[in-house]
């Protein structure tokens, strides 16, 4: 039942619509030889993954703990760590822009 004031929010329907509001809960790098890889959107990052990656050093620790076992093949299409984070710096800072002025859905 709803409350009269609709302060109820439906979890499906608030992340779903804070998904969209930043383009999804993956970031897409494409690296220069056109493969893709993807790691959790920092508004979706799981816990284990935020404290592997606030416990890395350095720009390589913090990506390796962004694409796991994508690392490898990353490092093969000519990715670095360095690349990387300037990507999740870009998606961080896209998302607070973004998060100001989003209203996230009820239901």
């Amino acid at each position: 039942m709803s409350k009269p004031n609709n302060s109820r929010y439906r979890l499906s329907a608030v992340r779903r619509s804070y998904a969209d509001a930043v383009g999804g809960d993956q970031v897409e790098v494409e690296t220069d030889d056109g493969k893709v890889f993807s790691f959790p959107h920092p508004l979706f990052t799981d816990d284990d993954t935020a404290r592997q990656i606030d416990a890395a050093e350095g720009d390589e620790g913090k990506a390796r703990a962004l694409l796991g076992d994508q690392w490898d093949a990353f490092v093969k299409s000519g990715g670095d760590g360095n690349s990387l984070m300037l990507v999740y710096v870009a998606a961080r800072a896209e998302m607070q822009d973004t998060l100001g002025k989003h209203r996230p859905t009820r239901k």
